[in-house]
C-alpha cells in the first residue's frame, strides 16, 4: 500500500516538473521526488542505508546547484500555478483512489491491531537489517569498506589543498 503510494507521488511529481517554469521551483520539485525515490528505495531493500546514501549526495547536488541558480536567477518573480495544483491534486486523488482499489490487503491492514502489526514488522526488519549489516563490516568485504574510507579521506584532503583561498567566486559582488 505504501509503496503503491510512493509510486502515485513519484508519477504526480514528475508531471509537475514538467510544467515548473522558474529554476527554484525546478529544484524544490527535484528535491521532493529525491525523498519519495529514496523512501521507496529503503522500504524495497527494507534498510535505509542506501538510500540514506542516496538523499545525501542528491542533497550535496542540490546546494551546489541551488547556490547556482540563486546567483543567476535572483530577481525572477516565483508564482504558484492555480491550475497546477488542482491538476496535481486531481491526479494524487485518482492515484490513491486507483491503490485502494488494486490493493485489496489495505482493508485488512486498517482492521488489523496497528500495535501488533508494528511489533511484527519491527521484528522483522531487526533480523534482516542486523544480517545485512554484519556482511558489510566482516572479513571479505571489510578491505572494501577500509579502501573506500581512505579514497574518500584522500580526495577531502586533495579536494581542500586544490582549492585557492584568496579566490573569490566567480560572480563579482557590487
Amino acid at each position: 500500500m505504501i509503496q503503491l503510494m510512493l509510486y502515485s507521488l513519484i508519477i504526480t511529481t514528475s508531471i509537475i516538473f514538467f510544467n515548473m517554469i522558474h529554476p527554484l521551483a525546478l529544484g524544490l520539485t527535484l528535491l521532493i521526488q529525491t525523498i519519495f525515490v529514496c523512501l521507496l528505495s529503503g522500504l524495497m531493500t527494507k534498510s535505509f542505508w542506501y538510500s540514506y546514501i542516496l538523499f545525501l549526495i542528491f542533497l550535496g547536488g542540490m546546494l551546489v546547484l541551488f547556490i547556482y541558480v540563486t546567483s543567476l536567477a535572483s530577481n525572477e518573480m516565483f508564482n504558484l500555478s492555480i491550475k497546477l495544483t488542482l491538476f496535481s491534486m486531481f491526479i494524487l486523488f485518482f492515484m490513491f483512489i486507483l491503490s485502494m482499489i488494486i490493493d485489496k490487503t489495505s482493508i485488512t491492514l486498517f482492521l488489523m491491531n496497528n500495535e501488533m502489526q508494528s511489533i511484527i514488522e519491527m521484528n522483522s526488519y531487526f533480523t534482516e537489517n542486523s544480517l545485512s549489516l554484519n556482511k558489510l563490516y566482516n572479513f571479505p568485504t571489510n578491505f572494501v569498506t577500509i579502501l573506500l574510507m581512505n579514497y574518500l579521506l584522500i580526495t577531502l584532503i586533495v579536494v581542500v589543498k586544490i582549492t585557492k583561498l584568496f579566490k573569490g567566486p566567480i560572480r563579482m559582488m557590487s
